[in-house]
């Protein structure tokens, strides 16, 4: 019962966050495709309010992934996140009118019954709160230079799939990584109230790591197919999430036998996630 707060937080985040993909998704593919990383493009989408609507569902989930990581360890909240693909698409589908298939519910429902599987068998627990700066160095610069690499390799290729999962790859990395300097951030604020807060560098940390992610997550999504950026980001995001939890905070996952549960949920949501998105309602038409 411990963790049901965090989970609670972390599904509305999901919630939020799919209904913002789809509003990003739809706005994003009205305007010009760039050929290399262009900042304008977000002063292109803000002229566009479905893009504004899809912003201020993104603060929404900012808030509940703040009290989702603040009352729960980091390896338990960030998975939850995979739920976003299945209920974009849910939400894709009911906006468009389009009924999806019964192959498509079958994905759904294995994501959902593999994420509850792997995490049921992995049993993360809280682990440590404070994170010293020996620890948080190299994990920046891993994190850095792996979405540096990954954005790069991305937009060095032509539109199509191989961009949109390096772009997508590189979102999941930010992504992940605004979580664990958001986690750090909220146990300031627990600690050392609003100044404390204002004046810690982790907050400003994840503040610019989450602008990074969103800049290369409109590139994403131009870049290329969602069969491609979708598992890219839904998956990385998870995994990066999962290894910051051990790596920093030190949260334990149960080992021995239970490992077996584990990659039983894994194969069911990685087998979900792909189906969803090769097959899943198009984002840009609903078809």
């Amino acid at each position: 019962m411990k963790f049901l707060l965090p989970v609670v937080f972390a599904l509305l985040a999901a919630f939020s966050n799919a209904l913002a993909t789809v509003l990003q998704r739809r706005a994003a593919l009205t305007v010009p495709q760039a050929r290399g990383f262009r900042p304008g493009l977000v002063l292109d989408l803000l002229r566009r309010p479905v893009w504004l609507g899809g912003m201020l569902a993104v603060v929404v989930a900012g808030v509940g992934q703040a009290a989702a990581l603040a009352t729960g360890p980091l390896s338990l909240v960030q998975p939850l996140f995979v739920l976003e693909l299945p209920l974009a698409l849910l939400l894709a589908s009911f906006f468009t009118g389009n009924r999806m298939p019964q192959g498509l519910w079958l994905a759904v429902g294995g994501v959902v019954a593999g994420l509850g599987i792997a995490l049921a068998a992995a049993a993360p627990d809280s682990g440590h709160i404070h994170v010293s700066m020996d620890r948080w160095v190299p994990a920046l610069g891993a994190c850095a230079g792996a979405a540096v690499l990954l954005a790069a390799a991305g937009l060095r290729r032509p539109v199509g799939k191989a961009r949109a999962g390096c772009l997508g790859a590189a979102t999941a990395v930010c992504f992940a990584l605004t979580a664990g300097l958001m986690k750090d951030s909220m146990r300031v604020l627990g600690q050392d109230g609003v100044t404390g807060f204002l004046t810690t560098w982790q907050t400003y940390g994840f503040a610019a790591s989450g602008l990074c992610a969103v800049l290369l997550l409109e590139h994403a999504m131009q870049g290329g197919p969602l069969v491609a950026s979708q598992p890219a980001l839904t998956l990385g995001d998870a995994t990066v999430s999962l290894l910051l939890g051990v790596v920093l905070y030190q949260e334990e996952i149960r080992t021995g036998w239970w490992v077996l549960p584990q990659l039983l949920g894994v194969t069911l949501v990685v087998a979900g996630v792909l189906t969803l998105a090769r097959r899943g309602v198009d984002l840009r038409t609903g078809s």
